[in-house]
C-alpha cells in the first residue's frame, strides 16, 4: 500500500472563514469574466474519490449558472463514437464571458479507457499526439486554460469508498468503474504518468492538488485558480429598485381556487 502523511486536520472555524473569502473572490472573478468576455476553461482530473466533485461544489456554490457552468459528460454514444474524438467536447467550451468546469474531460482517453480496454492502442496513441496541439489552439484562442490533477492515497481512496458505501445518502456515488479502480491502482498509476508526460506543456501544465485531506485541497485548488486568472475587482452595475406602481383595481382570485402543497413544515413549529 502507499504510504503518504496524513496532513494535520484544519481548524474548521478558520476553514471555513478562509472558504467563504475565497468564494467572495470567486464571485469577484466571474464579473470580470462577464465585464470582459474572457474564457475560462477548468479541467477536473484525478483518482475516484479524490476529491473532485466537493471541490466543483464549492467553487460553483454562489456563482451565477448561466455563467460558470459545469460539465458531466456520459459516455459517448454510438454515433459519437464515430466522430474526431475532440468533438463532443468543443461544443461544450464558453462563449465571452463564461466559465466552463469539466468535471472529467478529454482526459478520459488517457485514464480509464486506456486502463479499461475502452479505446484501442492506436486511439490512445492519437490522442495524446493531438491532445498538446488542442489545448495550445485553446490558450492561443484566448481561452484561459487550468488542468487539476486532484491526488490521493490508495488507502485514503478505499476509506471513502467504504463510507460511501455504508452511507444512504452517498451509495449513489459508487459505480463498478469506481470499485475497478481498487484493482487496478498500479494500472491507473502508470496511465497517469505517462499521460503527464506527454501532456504538462508549459502553455497547458498539469497541477496536482494533494487531497488526502478534502477540506486543505479546496482551499488550495481555488486559491489557485484565482491567482492564476487575472481579474481585478469591478464594481457590479447599478441595478435600480422602481417604486411599486398603486393598485389599479386588479383583485386576486379566491385562494380556494388554486391546489397548495400541504403546510408539512407546520410540524416544526415551536
Amino acid at each position: 500500500m502507499t504510504k503518504r502523511t496524513k496532513p494535520k486536520k484544519l481548524d474548521k472555524a478558520a476553514y471555513e472563514e478562509q472558504l467563504l473569502r475565497l468564494q467572495t473572490q470567486l464571485v469577484d472573478m466571474q464579473q470580470w469574466v462577464k465585464t470582459t468576455g474572457a474564457r475560462v476553461v477548468v479541467v477536473f482530473e484525478g483518482r475516484d474519490a479524490a476529491g473532485k466533485g466537493s471541490a466543483i461544489k464549492r467553487v460553483t456554490q454562489y456563482l451565477n449558472p448561466r455563467i460558470c457552468r459545469v460539465v458531466a459528460l456520459p459516455a459517448p454514444t454510438e454515433r459519437q463514437k464515430t466522430q474526431w474524438y475532440f468533438q463532443r467536447f468543443v461544443e461544450h467550451l464558453p462563449a465571452a464571458g463564461e466559465i466552463v468546469l469539466f468535471d472529467r474531460s478529454w482526459y478520459n482517453r488517457a485514464g480509464v479507457e486506456r486502463v479499461m480496454g475502452f479505446c484501442t492502442d492506436e486511439e490512445y496513441e492519437r490522442f495524446l499526439r493531438q491532445v498538446p496541439g488542442f489545448e495550445q489552439m485553446l490558450v492561443e484562442d484566448g481561452i484561459i486554460l487550468l488542468k487539476y490533477w486532484f491526488s490521493v492515497s490508495d488507502v485514503e481512496q478505499e476509506a471513502r469508498f467504504r463510507s460511501r458505501a455504508a452511507d444512504p445518502m452517498r451509495h449513489w456515488k459508487l459505480s463498478p468503474m469506481d470499485l475497478e479502480s481498487i484493482t487496478r491502482w498500479e494500472d491507473y498509476s502508470r496511465a497517469k504518468d505517462e499521460m503527464f508526460a506527454r501532456t504538462d506543456t508549459e502553455i497547458a501544465p498539469w497541477y496536482t492538488v494533494e487531497s488526502e485531506d478534502k477540506k486543505r485541497s479546496r482551499i488550495n485548488m481555488i486559491s489557485h485558480l484565482l491567482d492564476s486568472v487575472p481579474y481585478v475587482k469591478m464594481a457590479p452595475p447599478t441595478v435600480p429598485i422602481p417604486e411599486r406602481p398603486a393598485p389599479e383595481g386588479y383583485t386576486r382570485p379566491p385562494r380556494e381556487a388554486n391546489r397548495y402543497v400541504p403546510d408539512v413544515a407546520a410540524e416544526l413549529e415551536k
